[in-house]
């Protein structure tokens, strides 16, 4: 799969309501399962979590990138959250997160999460483009703001 299809395919929670890391995690996690993208909710709470405790993937500039590996997910995919006044997630900048991409990949798989990973980092890295997401309402807005529609 794309880029592009992973992420549009994938969980969106765009008003967050929890108000820590392992809170937004397992809100991310709910949504994913809930629109059928993966079926061991437990299984991925522990995957992401268990790669949180080796480092925070909270970046710099309000955006953090959970993400973990599990047997029983066949293929990557993906969550987009937004918590609009920010959690604490240990970034590495101090500073809340508010943008929040969450990918789950097979174990058996490295090249596709790191690619995406790698994707999605260069895209938000632009202040635009995480302004413009943090304006958005629309699950439609940000597949374009993300995608370069």
């Amino acid at each position: 799969m794309t880029f592009k299809e992973v992420f549009t395919a994938g969980a969106f929670c765009l008003d967050l309501k929890s108000d820590h890391k392992a809170a937004i995690i397992a809100e991310m996690v709910d949504a994913m399962q809930a629109q059928g993208l993966i079926q061991d909710r437990d299984e991925i709470i522990n995957a992401v979590m268990e790669r949180e405790e080796k480092g925070s993937t909270g970046m710099q500039h309000g955006v953090a990138v959970p993400h973990g590996k599990a047997d029983s997910v066949k293929e990557l995919v993906a969550a987009f959250g937004i918590k609009r006044d920010g959690v604490d997630f240990d970034s590495l900048d101090g500073q809340p997160c508010r943008i929040f991409i969450l990918t789950v990949s097979s174990t058996l798989l490295a090249g596709p999460h790191m690619s995406y990973l790698a994707e999605i980092s260069r895209v938000i890295s632009k202040p635009d483009v995480r302004e413009k997401l943090l304006a958005s309402t629309a699950r439609d807005e940000i597949i374009k703001i993300i995608c370069g529609e």
